[in-house]
């Protein structure tokens, strides 16, 4: 067998094993952040009652992601009432930077819980590898939905996926 066919054979192995492990039963892993006050959490406790939930990385300095939580931050309430949705902002600002969090936050009003994952942990956990990223968890705590970036209108699409999950 030529090496051209068996790297083929590699290549498509790979990538089978590859989408069968990235299928419904990836979860949010146990790691640990801190709170806005500097209290530490571990994510396991992150619940929502069976509900939805959408964990979204962001940081201070990223100019996508504030908009698309500001966005989201409008319609937040009426999501809210129409499916019961929790979301959870994870700023991976780093030990420069984590000072700036809660007075952004504060301004901007946010009715999230917001964490801050200062060493990344949690973002090399879940394989981010740039913000904004935004993961749809269902109410049995399996990763259904991701989305890496953000223009405005993608809030709409999420909100189309949480609504499925509510049906």
């Amino acid at each position: 067998m030529s090496k051209t066919i068996k790297f083929s054979i590699l290549l498509a192995l790979t990538a089978f094993v590859f989408s069968f492990t990235r299928g419904n039963n990836k979860t949010v892993p146990s790691v640990n952040v801190k709170t806005l006050q500097g209290k530490t959490i571990n994510t396991s406790t992150f619940k929502n009652d069976g509900k939805p939930m959408v964990i979204s990385f962001w940081a201070t300095w990223c100019s996508p992601c504030k908009k698309e939580l500001n966005n989201i931050s409008e319609v937040y309430e009426d999501w809210q009432e129409e499916t019961g949705v929790k979301l959870i902002a994870i700023s991976i600002d780093d030990s420069r930077n984590k000072h700036k969090v809660k007075p952004y936050v504060d301004s901007k009003g946010w009715e999230y819980e917001v964490y801050i994952d200062a060493n990344q942990d949690l973002k090399r956990a879940m394989n981010v590898n740039n913000v904004p990223y935004t993961f749809l968890i269902d109410g049995e705590g399996k990763i259904v939905y991701e989305h890496n970036n953000y223009v405005p209108g993608d809030e709409d699409e999420l909100y189309k996926q949480i609504k499925m999950l509510t049906k």
